[in-house]
């Protein structure tokens, strides 16, 4: 599936032709509503599997990706670079340059592994975000290593480290062709906040799964920054299911990332050797959960428009100024 492999003058909806026929056909699409955005090499889609959280785990979903025929753009990792060593790390590495496929590691620490009480409240305080100076401190030092050791991506989940990432970016510190990917946990819900993340630094920015397909439409209309969103939510998130949208998705939300995430099953972060069966079995089923969109979107007309594997940059986006005169506190 490339970019010009759909021979079908557009996607249609399901059911269209059954349901038509007994006079209950869906409005058409209206044109306003599709996104007039897409990545850098013309696609308009790519593919992400989530929480592969070591080497064992991303040989798994490897090897099911091959034998499913799933195209992975993006592996992603939840438990953060310094839950891993350098000879994991450089494994996972080498693993995703062989398969043409981008490599993001969380930068940790965060709020709800911290010592702090007030994530565990009904109201979940700061949530994922850094606490204090030390919190910060870990994060950039994650963010580093991770590059030293050729990782690209970087998963964060604090405005203020993603504004100092991007300001070392800027500087040189961090190569140029690094990316920051926005966490799901603390994903924009409305156009102006999606806007302001994207100015920070932000070069794809997860927005929750229960968002509505007019939303994605309204944040399209103020950015073009790439979307992550996952077409199943983990239950931490929701546990949404959502794969008879995933044509409109992409209609509405290029240039987007589609996460084949997986509800009902234990929550994974930190990882560790005692939750091996359970990583294992749910990578090969995020796999496969990625297939059932893949073949839904042949069904439906809607396959075309895929980026080729090994694309992974975002394109120009809109950034604050970076203030040359800052001093540090």
């Amino acid at each position: 599936m490339t970019a010009a492999s759909s021979a079908s003058p557009g996607p249609r909806r399901p059911a269209d032709a059954a349901l038509a026929s007994l006079g209950h056909a869906a409005p058409a699409p209206d044109p306003a509503d599709a996104s007039a955005h897409t990545f850098p090499d013309g696609g308009t889609w790519r593919t992400e599997i989530p929480s592969v959280e070591g080497p064992e785990a991303l040989a798994t979903v490897f090897k099911e990706a091959g034998r499913l025929d799933v195209p992975i753009h993006r592996i992603s990792q939840g438990s953060g670079v310094w839950m891993l060593t350098d000879a994991e790390i450089t494994e996972m590495v080498e693993c995703c340059a062989e398969r043409n496929a981008e490599l993001c590691l969380f930068t940790g620490p965060r709020g709800t592994w911290d010592i702090g009480a007030a994530t565990r409240s009904d109201s979940g305080g700061g949530g994922l975000r850094a606490r204090g100076h030390d919190a910060v401190a870990g994060c950039v030092e994650d963010a580093l290593r991770a590059v030293s050791l050729g990782v690209k991506c970087l998963l964060v989940a604090d405005e203020g480290v993603l504004w100092l990432l991007n300001r070392l970016r800027q500087r040189g510190e961090l190569p140029a062709d690094t990316t920051f990917k926005l966490s799901a946990l603390v994903g924009p819900v409305n156009p102006a906040s999606f806007a302001v993340y994207e100015q920070l630094g932000a070069d794809s920015i997860n927005i929750p799964s229960d968002l509505t397909l007019e939303h994605l439409t309204e944040i399209r209309r103020v950015s073009r920054a790439p979307m992550d969103f996952y077409v199943e939510a983990p239950d931490d998130l929701g546990g949404y299911v959502r794969l008879y949208d995933a044509a409109e998705l992409i209609r509405r939300g290029a240039p987007i990332y589609l996460k084949f995430g997986l509800s009902k099953s234990p929550g994974i972060y930190p990882y560790g050797a005692q939750l091996r069966d359970v990583a294992l079995g749910s990578a090969r089923e995020r796999v496969r959960r990625g297939r059932l969109v893949l073949d839904l979107l042949t069904r439906l007309g809607a396959d075309g428009g895929m980026s080729p594997l090994g694309s992974r940059l975002p394109g120009p986006l809109r950034r604050f100024t970076a203030d040359a005169d800052h001093r540090e506190f």
